[in-house]
């Protein structure tokens, strides 16, 4: 086969092979393919698309580029769960314990953050000693023990969607559906997963900015699982405003735990819920959805969920008792208020604005080798729609740095928007999107 010819092939909208696709991933994974013309091969895809059997083959040729995880050891469905990333997005936090305690195994592998703020991995090390690198003897060892494990992603999972990632990023070739949706479900089949569920965000703090963009890229997610015998589902869930009240690492923590003692915000615990319930139907837990429901909002409220986070904290180095005590998490101690300038309703409070101040307190990364702050973050008072009263606080900055504190104010400033009369809040479940 010929590259040069490959490239030409897709520019004119054609279709390939299997192994066609799997002569470009091989070959661009061990360096015979040079960037350029993989650059090339990249904005082809963008231009032209990809047909569902050809993404496919893409996602299985980029999980093959490593190593691909074993889970059969473990019994039962090992159903695995993926968000496409947002403002306040701690949701895997209150799922995989919540999961766990139904008898569903997690055995998670999740990245750090680069954005908003950190990834699960990043808000996990709130816990002082928590270990996020297990050997794989470990991990699986932990999952069948404790029934829930979450580390850090391993390095020789998916080469290839490492590279091909880098590459796009900086050749202007990240917006292609084929291409995004291979990359995320390329981490999940070589992580192992039997089933997978997709929380995709839509809105200002999402990548995705409309809901038929949302739609494409889940629906192209959906197929892909489809095509490769992994039963998959996504949720299409709103990023307009930030999820919950927390957006920085040990706040969001504060806030999950405070979601699995049955006291979390509304929000939070329906996005959790309506992903749970399905990772239950996945699993074959439950027989439908509403008994699925009732099951996870027990498990919520009589503390079987939080002890089953406090027992894969203990199991991996960190301290259980700050699961129970969250006061002793790490808090910044400069705190700064955002004061309503003037009595409504909350119009807006936008997702994206929220994030970038977060990210000017040190809670997020500008790039991959930046250190993260775990204490700092911004917590809010309100949510949209809700009722202000002029000089009430909406939001609390937590810094550790005065001047930091100050220009993220007046981001936050921004990202408010108050009128005289009520509003509609924005819906928080648009869509779930199946096979079916």
């Amino acid at each position: 086969m010929n590259m040069v010819e490959l490239i030409a092939k897709k520019r004119e909208g054609l279709a390939y092979s299997a192994d066609e696709i799997a002569y470009i991933i091989n070959g661009y994974t061990d360096g015979s393919i040079p960037d350029y013309q993989m650059s090339a091969w990249a904005m082809a895809v963008f231009f032209q698309g990809m047909t569902p059997e050809e993404t496919a083959e893409l996602t299985m040729a980029m999980a093959r580029s490593g190593e691909q995880l074993d889970l059969s050891s473990i019994p039962g469905v090992k159903v695995d769960k993926h968000s496409t990333g947002g403002v306040g997005d701690k949701t895997t936090l209150v799922v995989a314990p919540l999961v766990a305690a139904a008898g569903i195994p997690v055995a998670k592998m999740s990245g750090r953050g680069l954005g908003f703020s950190g990834g699960t991995i990043d808000k996990l090390e709130s816990f002082a000693g928590f270990q996020t690198e297990l050997s794989r003897e470990q991990f699986l060892a932990q999952v069948r023990d404790v029934g829930l494990a979450i580390i850090g992603q391993s390095g020789k999972l998916t080469p290839a969607d490492k590279k091909l990632y880098a590459l796009r990023d900086v050749t202007a070739t990240v917006e292609s559906v084929p291409l995004i949706a291979s990359s995320i479900m390329s981490k999940k089949i070589a992580a192992g997963a039997d089933a997978i569920i997709l929380d995709v965000k839509v809105g200002k703090g999402a990548f995705m900015k409309t809901r038929q963009q949302a739609l494409h890229l889940a629906r192209a997610m959906v197929q892909i699982g489809r095509n490769v015998g992994r039963e998959t589902i996504a949720v299409i869930s709103d990023m307009n405003q930030p999820l919950g009240y927390a957006v920085g690492n040990a706040l969001e923590v504060k806030e999950a735990i405070a979601t699995l003692s049955g006291q979390g915000p509304k929000d939070v615990e329906e996005l959790a819920l309506t992903i749970g319930a399905r990772m239950l139907l996945l699993a074959g837990k439950e027989a439908d959805l509403a008994s699925a429901y009732r099951r996870l909002q027990t498990l919520l409220h009589d503390g079987s969920a939080l002890a089953k986070l406090a027992d894969m904290v203990k199991a991996q180095g960190g301290d259980p008792t700050h699961v129970f005590q969250p006061e002793h998490l790490p808090e910044a101690p400069y705190k700064l208020q955002l004061a309503a300038p003037r009595a409504g309703y909350l119009a807006q409070i936008d997702a994206e604005l929220v994030g970038h101040a977060a990210v000017l307190l040190g809670a997020g990364r500008v790039t991959k080798e930046s250190p993260i702050d775990l204490s700092v973050g911004i917590l809010l008072n309100k949510k949209v729609d809700d009722a202000v009263e002029k000089g009430e606080t909406i939001a609390e900055i937590q810094a550790n740095d005065k001047n930091k504190a100050e220009m993220a104010l007046k981001k936050l400033e921004n990202a408010i928007k108050i009128i005289d009369d009520p509003t509609n809040p924005p819906t928080l479940i648009y869509d779930i999107v199946s096979a079916s």
